[in-house]
């Protein structure tokens, strides 16, 4: 097995840049240098569809604080995809579970290798997965600014990628061999080879669901990131603690993304005194209503990311130290839970045969996915304020909103119901007749994709968004960020 140290500055002298003294382990440099013609091949067949000469791109130089990336214009097909490791804490010890105060890991225990291995390839499963939904998004950016942050996401992802088929092939054998080449046998909305979660799956045609997608369903990559990066197994923990840093970009896109859509439909609104959709739609934006439609799928698809609402083999994951929770050492607790209660959300019944929503009460270990829940909901609430600051500054009275937690479930408590925004529980006759109010239509979706027209011009920006307040690395918005073939 390999054991490794690390440091923070990253080697690019290697064929496979990294921090992890890969030349020291020849058997496992040349597993991984075998790997990865075949990741090119992947991101030529199904990364980015749009022709372009160099893109501006951060490229990661070092994990530490400061100074950990440089920018400039890359050619997309060179770009250095590298293996990099949070620096090793030798005093780290595993801070929750029947293992708490014992030295973190350093290889996996026979016992908890399954585990370790599925909890490593579902998270490595997403990153190449959000490429594949996201290729042909180029062919209609709104402007280059937004053409270079899809590409720097994308190319981000595919590091992330990286990260995980590290962590199976130096610790997981011939097993992890093998998930690694299933990581790129699987496509996003494939019959035959699907993605492993349903929201990975997806289509994301449109600028509106990529910045959905990179606020919601980014966000929860963001929680699942954090109770990894608690892990026993430290280089799991190292691994994570990285890739938090870079997938705080990716949330910056979606919310800023969002932000500036709801900009450029209140300007509208307030400049002609209408809430009429129709009238802002032939005016050439996105009615405020079909965001919180866009809002409304979403935040619900990335809701069931995070599964059941009672889980025993999370709660397992807790005990055995392989996952903990978000923020685990601010818990004032015993980090143990073996006694402990909470309050999950269920489907109850009435006694009469009706149902309502409502919650129920489960050990603490078992209600784990609520828990980590309910930080998520928390915190994509924060944008929704934001965006309704948006709207109060121009003088609106209307309202985004998160829609329930039972709206739009197809996985835990709620997804063998039909529940309204509000909550309200539907007949299957109401949820087919009322739906259309709720989530994008047909016609929804016609109009969002008739706006995606192409601006590659320097400093220009297509009327349905409004351009950023900041360019990006201290570039003005007018940069030329992107150059294409």
């Amino acid at each position: 097995m390999t054991t490794v140290s690390g440091g923070t500055s990253a080697d690019y002298s290697e064929k496979i840049p990294n921090n992890v003294s890969l030349h020291a382990d020849r058997r496992l440099q040349r597993a991984l240098e075998s790997w990865q013609p075949n990741f090119l091949n992947w991101w030529q067949e199904m990364g980015p569809t749009l022709p372009t000469r160099d893109v501006y791109l951060r490229t990661a130089v070092n994990v530490g604080r400061e100074g950990w990336a440089h920018f400039g214009h890359v050619p997309m097909r060179d770009y250095r995809w590298g293996i990099f490791l949070a620096e090793r804490d030798p005093g780290r010890c595993i801070g929750f579970g029947q293992h708490m105060g014992e030295p973190a890991w350093q290889q996996v225990p026979g016992e908890y290798r399954s585990e370790l291995r599925r909890l490593i390839v579902i998270q490595g499963d997403t990153e190449p997965a959000s490429v594949e939904q996201q290729r042909n998004l180029g062919a209609t950016a709104p402007s280059l600014y937004d053409l270079r942050n899809l590409f720097q996401v994308n190319v981000e992802e595919g590091r992330h990628l990286w990260a995980m088929v590290y962590l199976l092939h130096a610790y997981f054998g011939r097993d992890g061999r093998e998930e690694a080449e299933d990581l790129l046998r699987r496509n996003s909305g494939s019959e035959d080879s699907p993605r492993i979660l349903g929201a990975f799956n997806e289509e994301t045609p449109d600028w509106l669901s990529f910045f959905m997608f990179t606020y919601f369903t980014d966000r929860d990559g963001k929680y699942q990131l954090g109770t990894l990066k608690e892990s026993a197994f430290d280089p799991l923990s190292r691994t994570c603690e990285f890739m938090l840093k870079e997938e705080a970009h990716h949330m910056m896109v979606g919310t800023t993304g969002v932000d500036r859509v709801v900009e450029r439909t209140a300007q509208l609104m307030a400049e002609n005194d209408t809430d009429d959709a129709h009238e802002i739609a032939a005016r050439g934006a996105i009615p405020l209503d079909v965001i919180q439609k866009y809002l409304n799928f979403h935040y619900s698809v990335s809701l069931d990311l995070f599964g059941g609402e009672t889980s025993t083999n999370v709660a397992n994951y807790y005990t055995a130290g392989l996952k903990g929770r978000w923020s685990e050492d601010r818990r004032r607790d015993d980090h143990q839970l073996t006694s402990d209660a909470y309050l999950v959300d269920a489907l109850l019944d009435a006694g009469t045969g009706s149902q309502s929503i409502g919650q129920t009460e489960v050990s603490a270990l078992t209600g784990l996915n609520t828990d980590l829940r309910r930080e998520y909901i928390a915190d994509c609430q924060s944008g929704v304020n934001r965006w309704n600051k948006i709207l109060s500054g121009a003088g609106l009275p209307q309202r985004l909103k998160l829609p329930h937690i039972a709206f739009n479930r197809k996985v835990g408590a709620f997804a063998a119901i039909e529940a309204s925004p509000d909550g309200e529980i539907l007949s299957a006759d109401d949820w087919e007749r009322r739906s259309g109010q709720w989530l994008p239509t047909d016609v929804d979706k016609t109009h969002v994709r008739s706006l995606m027209q192409p601006v590659y011009e320097p400093g220009k920006i297509a009327a349905w968004i409004a351009p950023p307040r900041n360019g990006i690395n201290g570039k003005p918005f007018d940069y030329e960020y992107v150059h294409l073939a």
